[in-house]
């Protein structure tokens, strides 16, 4: 099983959990438990079409899945998924 480390601002699906526990052959499957499991990941994590929020990043083993398999990236037992939302915004400096 693959862990997924949840980050603050998305606790309140799992509970508070901090890490989850899931089973998938890849990413995009690990996904689709973690959604199963606790509702509503999957909608904040994917885009209508499928495809990884621009403003959620995903790593696998602290490698940023954008620069490589993506959704497709292969999960195996005791891997660590971490979900980092982007942070934008602020006042500028003066």
């Amino acid at each position: 099983m693959a862990q997924f480390r949840i980050p603050g601002p998305l606790r309140r699906l799992s509970n508070g959990e901090i890490t989850v526990e899931v089973g998938g052959s890849d990413l995009g499957s690990a996904i689709d438990a973690l959604d199963a499991r606790y509702p509503g990941f999957k909608d904040r994590l994917l885009d209508e079409r499928g495809e990884l929020r621009q403003f959620v990043n995903v790593y696998l083993n602290d490698e940023d899945v954008r620069l490589g398999s993506g959704l497709s990236a292969k999960v195996a037992d005791g891997d660590e998924i971490s979900i980092i939302p982007a942070v934008a915004g602020g006042a500028r400096a003066t």
